[in-house]
């Protein structure tokens, strides 16, 4: 487990539990035990389980990351005082629920572009501090990991360009940065001059279906496309066959809803 993962749970409990659950200590008995069931109350793309077992260390998991569930599916099984169970519920649910929703949005697209040779990119638009939690979340629902930050690969944006002076500026001042580099382009004479340049993979933002076919066309094939700005579900399969080779939505991390899982005791077992 990565240890920014190890962190994230950490402060969450601790974020929660502050000085002690109040109401469990006061209702349950010291020596009480029972049993956890976490279970889907809605169709869903799995995610987050892995984090389950650093809440309760008594915990199988009965389904993993990725998985596809219907309402009434198990999700793990978890065991032990029950005091602890009921003090870690609310961040365990926390973090499946928010992390099934990305998985399950992630997933819609990935289905919306089925057939395509077109692959749905993640983006930056995280929570701040849970990015690698997200981006798992992502995957978990089939989306391609591009860029966990501002380290691993050069995107030149239309403020890059302005502040370099231009799209041949900013393309020679990147030149042998030993990472991948993608450029923006917003305009057809700044798409020419990004191809006279030699740029390997563009950026197109905000343009209609029809207009990405056109421009992917005048690129033919010179250059991989990634289209972005707005992209839907009900709009994703358009894109998708204009001939691009990438969609990114920031909708699957900023937008996701919550899914719907319950934790259900089971007093007595353990």
């Amino acid at each position: 487990m990565h240890p920014e993962i190890e962190d994230a749970v950490r402060r969450a409990l601790a974020e929660d539990i502050g000085a002690g659950d109040i109401t469990t200590n006061l209702c349950v008995p010291a020596d009480a035990t029972a049993t956890g069931r976490m279970i889907a109350r809605e169709s869903l793309t799995l995610a987050g389980v892995e984090l389950l077992p650093l809440i309760f260390p008594e915990c199988s998991l009965t389904r993993k990351s990725g998985d596809r569930l219907l309402d009434g599916d198990e999700i793990a099984v978890v065991r032990g005082p029950t005091r602890a169970l009921l003090t870690g519920e609310r961040t365990a649910l926390n973090f499946v629920q928010r992390l099934s929703g990305i998985a399950t949005l992630a997933a819609a697209y990935v289905r919306a572009v089925a057939g395509t040779n077109c692959k749905i990119l993640d983006t930056r638009k995280t929570t701040p501090g849970l990015r690698r939690l997200e981006k798992m979340a992502a995957a978990a629902g089939g989306a391609t990991i591009y860029r966990m930050g501002l380290f691993d690969a050069v995107l030149i944006k239309n403020n890059h360009i302005t502040a370099a002076g231009g799209v041949r500026a900013a393309l020679d001042r990147t030149r042998g940065a030993g990472v991948p580099i993608e450029i923006e382009v917003r305009t057809l004479p700044e798409l020419d001059e990004a191809l006279d340049c030699g740029a390997s993979h563009l950026l197109l933002d905000n343009l209609h279906p029809d207009e990405a076919r056109a421009w992917i066309a005048r690129i033919a094939g010179r250059a991989t496309v990634e289209l972005s700005g707005g992209i839907t579900l009900e709009t994703a399969r358009a894109y998708a066959e204009t001939g691009a080779d990438f969609l990114s939505a920031g909708a699957i991390t900023h937008s996701a809803r919550a899914v719907d899982i319950n934790f259900r005791i089971e007093v007595g077992t353990s």
